[in-house]
């Protein structure tokens, strides 16, 4: 089952198939189209880093979430920091990051299995996961990037919700959303020795160029960690979209030399 293409007006973002038959979750991968931003944040900026204006910032979040049918005050966000630290929100962590100070640091993923509490992590080419039980509804989102992904961060958010929620791994469904494809992925040794050091069957996973570089599939080495731990292939919706191929579309941190706005997976249950 794919991720589906939707636009309202020019907002354009992405929901996951298996994820809406369910009827469980209001969800959604923005894109760089239908919001207010300028400059190199054009348009649809959800970076509450970034250099942009707050009025811009929040009536981004105004404009999607309402797409979504999700109040912006039960937004959640986010400290992302390339780590693999997991954190359980409930109603209390509502707005925190956005609309009030938060306390949440060192955090690159989030769970819940309560309602009207909006999950939200952040990207530019890393590796958005999504997270649904359907059977004991709970939900998660991690923020996977290359140092993320080595460290397993997708098998620690299942492992915690396996924990917190007593989630099946045969029952939960997971989307691998649009980032940096094995296409556009090119790294160095030094990343290519972490792999090798942490997986077995690293090879299978990239390929050496004729510059030396290596080009890397996220998408593989994230999902075949998934079927590690049980869970089902076809549970497993992977976007198999390249931000950077896809500049035009999304921000990307390679495709714009570094200088871009900042994408949002967001995720309530309902």
């Amino acid at each position: 089952m794919p991720f589906i293409k939707n636009e309202d007006n020019n907002l354009v973002y992405y929901t996951i198939e298996s994820f809406e038959k369910t009827d469980l979750v209001k969800h959604g991968f923005s894109t760089r189209l239908g919001g207010v931003s300028t400059g190199n944040l054009n348009s649809l900026n959800l970076g509450v880093k970034k250099k942009d204006t707050r009025e811009n910032i929040l009536n981004n979040y105004k404009i999607f979430t309402k797409s979504l049918g999700i109040n912006i005050e039960n937004l959640v966000l986010t400290h992302q920091v390339h780590k693999d630290n997991i954190m359980e929100v409930d109603e209390e962590d509502r707005g925190k990051g956005l609309t009030r100070e938060t306390d949440i640091v060192d955090t690159d993923g989030f769970i819940t299995n309560k309602r009207k509490v909006a999950l939200v992590t952040f990207y530019a080419d890393c590796v958005p996961l999504f997270f649904l039980d359907p059977v004991n509804k709970a939900i998660g989102l991690t923020h996977a990037g290359w140092k993320g992904t080595v460290s397993k961060i997708g098998q620690k958010t299942l492992k915690k919700m396996i924990k917190t929620y007593g989630t099946n791994p045969n029952d939960i469904l997971i989307g691998i959303g649009p980032s940096i494809g094995k296409c556009c992925f090119e790294v160095g040794e030094e990343v290519i020795e972490v792999i090798n050091e942490k997986f077995a069957n690293a090879k299978d996973y990239f390929y050496k160029k004729d510059n030396g570089k290596f080009m890397l599939d996220l998408w593989a080495l994230n999902k075949d960690q998934f079927i590690e731990m049980g869970v089902l292939e076809e549970n497993i919706t992977v976007s198999n979209i390249c931000t950077k191929c896809n500049k035009d579309i999304f921000f990307s941190h390679r495709g714009d030399n570094k200088k871009t706005g900042s994408l949002a997976a967001i995720m309530e249950l309902k």
